[in-house]
Order: C-alpha cells, then structure tokens, then sequence
C-alpha cells in the first residue's frame, strides 16, 4: 500500500522529468525548424562553444556559484533559528500562526515580490528614501543604478521568501523527536541550549543533510525571478545579477538559439549531477546513515 501511494509522484517524475529527456538532443543541433529536432543537422560542440567563448562566461558561473553558496548557507541557519523559536512555542494556535505568516512569502508570485521591492527602492517614491533615509540626513539612493548594493538586496529578498518555507520542513522534523530525550535532559539539568545542540540538532541532522544536499545539486541553477524580475532587468546592474540562466534567456531574446540553451541547461546539469555525488560523498565519508545513497 505504502509503494501505491507513490504512484502518483512516480508517473508525475517520469512524464515531467523523464520523458522530456530526449529533448537533450537540441544541444547538439543546429535546430532548423523545418527539418524538426531529428532532421536538423548535427553542431557538435558549437553550441557549448557560445556559453565558454563568451566574455561574461566567468561573470555568470561566479555570479551562479557565489550567490547559491550564500542562499545555502543563510537560509540553513535561518530557517533551523526560526524552526527552534517555534518549537519553543507552547500555544498550537499561535504555533501554526507564525507558520502560516513564515510560509506566506514562500507561495508568492517573483513578480510581485519584485514589485514589493520596488515599492522600497524607488528612487522617487520608494519607502527607504521618503522615510528611513531622511531619518539619517543622507541624500536618496537610487537603489536601481548602484550594482554595489545588489548582492545584499538579492541575499535578503531569498531569504524572506524561502527560509519560512524551509522552517517548517525542519520543525516538522523537530516535534517528530520523542519528548523523553528532553525530559531526561532537564532532569539531568540541561540548559535550552544544551537541549538544542546535544539532541534537537543531532536527531534532525539527517534532514539537514538531504535538505543541503539537495540545494547543492541546484548551484549552478539561479532562480530566474529573483535575478531578472527582482532587479527589474536593469542592464546597470546586470554585471551584479547575471547569472547563467539571465544569461541564456538574454541571448535567446536577442539570437532565438535553440540550441545554445539547451546546450546551457545540459551543462548546468551535468555539473549540478557531479556535484551531488561529491557532497553525497563527502556525507558518506562522514555517516554511511545520512547519505542519499
């Protein structure tokens, strides 16, 4: 009964993630839409040659790794803070009320979050420079020609959208721990700290692990929302938020190339995949129980 119920998530896998495999194929065409994807002629490595030739091709992979470095990082430990403070809230009704409020920005559209942004950082209207920078006398910014401020802006957005949505995964692995192990701390007169470091972290580390090992199989994947729509596609800050999928969208914009997205998209996959088995591993090395496999 228990492999039944996976059925759905097993047909859903094949037909989304699976079956649209063949398309890998474009990245080694020089697609010609005429002839469709089979009859197209052969590009060989042409295609990749486009992303490494580039001069923005260093720009793009530092930007993609450097950013996702943090957001893995920053969210972890704010979204294991803010598990923690949860569980320490005895009231379920105010328990599932901060989780609701945490979980909110999560299921909200990138466009809207990126027009929530720009009700902040508008030079003219935006609320920083109309009341929290008049507070410090200092002239308004313009938030959307400074490149400099960006990585903060972008680091700080993810986390509000993400870090609730990742809370409740860890708190839902928290209150799943057997309420005994605390009671025999206190008796043995454990501190709230000693309780959180000596067994509420250890008995979760298992999730912890997945969890990072699966945002490590994505670093070389950006969120396409928070680096184009965010920044309002700003070609001021682009040397700031590009990153290899803004990258690849720009240049289909402008060149229509098949081909050198799907040659993007096989790259990032392929080095996400050699990644994975590296920090699986690395766990591996560490505790055979917590590796994927």
């Amino acid at each position: 009964m228990l492999l039944l119920m996976t059925l759905p998530g097993v047909v859903y896998l094949i037909i989304n993630n699976y079956i649209p495999m063949y398309g890998v194929i474009l990245a080694f065409k020089n697609l010609n839409y005429g002839k469709g994807m089979w009859g197209s002629d052969w590009a060989g490595l042409d295609n990749f040659k486009f992303l490494f030739n580039s001069e923005d091709a260093y720009i793009i992979t530092r930007n993609t790794i450097a950013y996702n470095g943090v957001f893995i990082v920053l969210n972890l430990v704010l979204a294991l803070l803010v598990a923690l403070l949860i569980n320490e809230i005895k009231d379920k009704a105010i328990a599932k009320f901060y989780q609701s409020t945490f979980l909110l920005p999560h299921i909200i559209s990138m466009v809207i979050v990126a027009y929530l942004v720009y009700s902040f950082l508008n030079v003219e209207s935006g609320l920083i420079n109309r009341q929290l920078i008049k507070w410090f006398h200092i002239d308004a910014i313009s938030w959307y020609s400074e490149a400099g401020y960006w990585p903060y802006i972008l680091v700080i957005v993810n986390a509000w959208k993400n870090v609730g949505y990742l809370s409740i995964i860890y708190f839902a692995a928290i209150i799943g721990i057997d309420k005994e192990y605390y009671e025999a701390a206190k008796i043995d007169g454990a501190s709230k700290w000693k309780q959180m470091t000596k067994i509420t972290l250890p008995l979760i580390s298992p999730v912890i692990i997945v969890m990072t090992l699966l945002a490590i199989s994505g670093i070389l994947r950006s969120d396409f929302g928070l680096f184009y729509q965010v920044p309002m596609n700003t070609g001021a800050l682009i040397q700031t938020t590009n990153t290899i999928d803004t990258f690849v969208y720009r240049a289909m914009v402008q060149l229509g190339d098949v081909g050198m997205s799907a040659a993007a998209g096989f790259y990032q996959s392929i080095v996400c995949f050699f990644l994975i088995l590296l920090a699986n591993y690395a766990v591996r090395r560490y505790s055979k129980e917590d590796a994927l496999f």
